[in-house]
């Protein structure tokens, strides 16, 4: 799933980010959402979350865990 609703994302969430530093080269982190730190109900770059240890980026994917 994409990261671009933020109705689509929750605390506790498996989710890969793009790191501020990690935009030109794309490389993904994964984490689980700690914080949802964009208030608008979308974005085109992707929701801003804060990750439990702390990092901070835009989610690029939504793991479903099953």
């Amino acid at each position: 799933m994409s990261g671009n609703n933020r109705a689509s994302i929750k605390i506790g969430a498996s989710v890969s980010v793009v790191l501020k530093e990690d935009q030109r080269s794309g490389n993904l982190t994964e984490g689980v959402v700690a914080r949802i730190l964009t208030n608008s109900p979308n974005h085109p770059h992707g929701i801003k979350v804060k990750l439990e240890d702390g990092q901070v980026g835009r989610v690029k994917q939504i793991h479903i865990n099953q």
